[in-house]
């Protein structure tokens, strides 16, 4: 019996980030610099960065690398950030960046999907997989 080997294209990390320090989430640069960082400790290839900065207080933005993309959408009258990290190939560390950045934004309750997205047995018929976990009340 041939065994099944499974073949995955990317991960795809959906984090809601509570408790987030709004002077840091409603700053632009601040946001651009901590999500710049973050993809270099996921050792990815940054191509182009575009962040906006929303009245009177919210920012958007995403990061678009050679692997996918890395997004976040921020609302610092409430302290919540929700980030999106997208990686395709083998040599890069999503789980880096995620953590870098719920870090730095000072966040204290963070609820985490991971998404394991293209995977296939060799058929070239693609689905996913989803695990999500909470870490709560934890000093990032």
């Amino acid at each position: 019996m041939k065994e099944l080997v499974h073949t995955t294209v990317g991960e795809h990390y959906i984090v809601e980030a509570s408790g987030c320090n709004p002077e840091i989430i409603g700053n632009i640069q601040k946001v651009q610099d901590i999500l710049t960082k973050a993809a270099e400790k996921a050792r990815v290839t940054i191509w182009t960065i575009s962040f906006h900065r929303f009245p009177p207080s919210g920012v958007s933005g995403v990061i678009v690398i050679a692997e996918s993309h890395i997004s976040i959408h921020t609302w610092p009258e409430v302290g919540y950030a929700a980030i999106d990290i997208y990686t395709c190939g083998d040599n890069a560390l999503p789980e880096h960046a995620v953590e870098y950045a719920v870090k730095e934004f000072g966040a204290t309750h963070v609820h985490i999907t991971e998404v394991i997205r293209g995977v296939h047995d060799g058929d070239k018929v693609f689905y996913h997989t989803i695990t999500t976990w909470e870490e709560i009340q934890k000093k990032f």
